[in-house]
């Protein structure tokens, strides 16, 4: 395979991070484009990857930015946002789309690759949905654009945002109020996403195609809750609460520093997060899916003091 260079933003996140390796691995030049060098300082020892800090939001600078890479891929994406009225997603989502696909355009870069999630729709329910939804239907329009689309539910692996996570709230929680205990997903490794991501820059049947991903099991919030417990040994309540004490909690931890559930969250739970029948996007791109079991165990059992430590460091940015 001849070398090409890919521009990846959101490359310092945790999707980012996995696929950046790959890449490299599989003979890629790297360009991280990043707001600040130091926020992607887990990247700086990957051999073919540069750090290049940008404005991705200024037109003319990530136009120049992209100059020259053969490939851009876009993983942006945030859970939450400052207040409740949806600004924060819109400019994250659809506002950053909007500049690189015109950056795009500028630069001369004809294939996109483009991160969404299962049930983004413009109708759908919540902010982080809607303005998923509206993201994609961009990326649709730019006929100029050699573009695919991924579409995966909850995503887990080492540092995640779901295991890993509830792990280290009931380290110290004896008892956990669990809202939208019955909302079901289907899990997909974080190296199957980067798996299929890889694959579609190198197959052109890809161009134009929606790939929904997720792994072999659905689970509901509380089994995934009460798996990595089993994994640790530990013994706690787990207390699962209806609709209207769910709207509760997320009020009263809207307002919670790091804001660790929100309205927001709640709405887009309405919605299970699993994969419409006959529909699966690792197994077109022949990619057989990595079951919990494989992975999990594995990155609780092994957070050890220092691994806890550094996976703080990085969410705080430090």
């Amino acid at each position: 395979m001849a070398q090409k260079s890919i521009a990846v933003l959101g490359g310092s996140g945790f999707v980012g991070r996995v696929l950046c390796e790959q890449l490299v691995r599989a003979g890629f030049t790297v360009r991280v484009l990043t707001r600040a060098r130091n926020h992607a300082r887990e990247l700086w020892h990957l051999p073919a990857t540069e750090c290049v800090e940008c404005d991705v939001y200024a037109p003319n600078e990530l136009a120049a930015a992209l100059r020259g890479m053969d490939a851009v891929i876009n993983l942006v994406g945030i859970l939450n946002e400052k207040g409740d009225r949806g600004t924060g997603f819109q400019r994250a989502h659809v506002e950053l789309t909007q500049c690189v696909i015109a950056a795009c355009a500028s630069a001369g870069v004809k294939r996109y690759l483009h991160m969404s999630a299962l049930n983004a729709a413009a109708g759908a329910p919540s902010h982080y949905l809607r303005t998923k939804g509206e993201a994609e239907n961009l990326v649709r329009a730019a006929s100029a654009l050699h573009s695919t689309i991924f579409r995966p539910s909850v995503i887990f692996g080492p540092g995640d945002g779901l295991f890993v996570r509830f792990d280290q709230l009931l380290s110290l929680a004896p008892v956990l109020p669990l809202a939208c205990a019955t909302a079901r997903f289907q899990p997909v490794s974080v190296g199957d996403v980067a798996a299929a991501l890889l694959t579609a820059l190198g197959d052109p049947a890809t161009i134009g195609q929606d790939y929904s991903l997720g792994g072999p099991e659905v689970m509901t919030l509380a089994e995934i809750v009460r798996y990595g417990l089993r994994i640790r040994g530990r013994r706690r309540l787990i207390l699962p609460l209806g609709s209207r004490l769910s709207r509760v909690l997320a009020e009263i931890m809207e307002h919670l520093p790091g804001k660790p559930f929100s309205r927001d969250n709640l709405r887009s739970a309405a919605l299970d997060s699993v994969l419409p029948p006959g529909v699966d996007g690792l197994k077109t791109l022949q990619i057989t899916a990595t079951p919990v079991t494989a992975i999990v165990p594995e990155c609780l059992l092994g957070m050890g003091e220092r691994a806890r430590y550094d996976d703080l460091r990085r969410r705080a940015h430090r």
